[in-house]
């Protein structure tokens, strides 16, 4: 059997340096916040090239109170993706403001940049762009309409850390990767939101998640708004705020991983090119666009018989699995979004896609089991 995920695999191979880093929390007696998460803000903040880090208790979180921090509230309108995990629109409606969805580009699963000036309404307030399975969206013509009709833009960054983005063709961003220049995902807007779910490139062992901003406005309500609208203990400057803390113990953890994410992406770009080469006359691969370093958080092919596909992969011991199989506005929840048929290219994609094993410990042979399984499909 090949897994779409392999979590115990990872666990195994930083054994010695997560059980010290549990060991080291455990023996301080210190549990939810301390050194252990200072230290890991600005260990991302270093990472990612950014002043500010504020982690948080999950994505979601991160995506609401990054919205709040950045003034959104009741009666705006704010601009996004159908074709995401949940969370996306959640975020928005917590933050007391309406979701307006916007088609996606057929090829990259993100938002198309030509629709987005039609739904602007005097009530658009942000927009929040998805760099969906690690592809970048396209931020230079999301941040030049935002900066023309002084819009905020918050990017769902939840699948995307690591992922690099550059305003113009960049050849080196191809094959042999990015050279460390461009700026990454989540750092191109005013604020980004990033998952830390065990699943994702870099996981926890549980929830967790955090907002990456260049504004210290940002970044402060951000830290007042996470910990019950308050900077001392017991004084409180900020109403309805929220408990979203990161506990030391999934700090140490994300601590010990993050010095391999950077050779972890880079392994799951190698595995996407066998896939590439080895499917492209069978599905329609990922398509990887020129400005962007895609880290293929989820490596998603589309098929007009996804569902025969997918039976024929387990049938040889193949799992894969379905990111996402129905767009938020055929959501029993949220049908008040947007009539069926209105958002032809994120209802196509989600009849056809389809997410195949992606890790970094992929073994060879694993990998070309997964390609013959992909070929033998007539």
């Amino acid at each position: 059997m090949v897994p779409i995920l392999d979590l115990k695999r990872e666990y195994l191979e930083l054994k010695n340096e997560i059980d010290a880093a549990l060991e080291r929390v455990l023996t301080s007696g210190g549990f939810v916040g301390g050194p252990e998460v200072a230290a890991l803000e600005a260990e991302l903040s270093e990472f990612l090239q950014v002043p500010h880090v504020v982690t948080c208790g999950s994505g979601t979180d991160a995506l609401f109170i990054a919205l709040r921090a950045m003034g959104v509230g009741p009666g705006d309108a704010v601009i996004t993706s159908p074709f995401t995990f949940i969370a996306t629109i959640e975020a928005i409606q917590h933050a007391g403001a309406i979701p307006v969805l916007v088609d996606i580009d057929p090829q990259t699963f993100n938002l198309n940049p030509a629709l987005l000036e039609a739904a602007l309404t005097p009530r658009t307030r942000a927009i929040l762009p998805v760099h969906l399975y690690g592809q970048v969206a396209p931020m230079q013509e999301i941040l030049s309409l935002a900066q023309k009709h002084g819009l905020k833009v918050l990017e769902d960054a939840a699948q995307a850390i690591g992922a690099r983005y550059c305003a113009s063709d960049c050849k080196r961003l191809l094959g042999k990767g990015c050279d460390g220049a461009h700026p990454q995902a989540g750092t191109l807007g005013d604020a980004g939101a990033f998952s830390l779910y065990p699943t994702k490139n870099l996981g926890a062992y549980g929830d967790a998640g955090f907002i990456a901003t260049r504004s210290e406005q940002v970044a402060e309500e951000s830290r007042l708004l996470a910990a019950h609208g308050s900077r001392v203990r017991y004084h409180h400057v900020r109403p309805a705020g929220y408990t979203s803390r990161l506990d030391a113990l999934q700090a140490a953890i994300l601590r010990a991983k993050l010095p391999h994410l950077e050779s972890w992406n880079s392994r799951r770009r190698q595995i996407a090119q066998i896939y590439t080469e080895g499917m492209k006359n069978r599905v329609q691969t990922p398509c990887e666009m020129p400005y962007a370093l895609h880290i293929y958080h989820q490596y998603t092919v589309r098929h007009p018989e996804r569902d025969r596909l997918a039976a024929h992969l387990k049938d040889r011991g193949v799992g894969s699995s379905i990111h996402y199989p129905v767009p938020a506005h055929l959501q029993p929840a949220y049908r008040d979004l947007a009539p069926k048929g209105s958002l032809p290219a994120a209802e196509a994609a989600a009849r056809e896609v389809l997410s195949l094993p992606m890790h970094p410990f992929l073994e060879e042979l694993q990998v070309e089991a997964v390609v013959r399984a992909v070929q033998g499909y007539a």
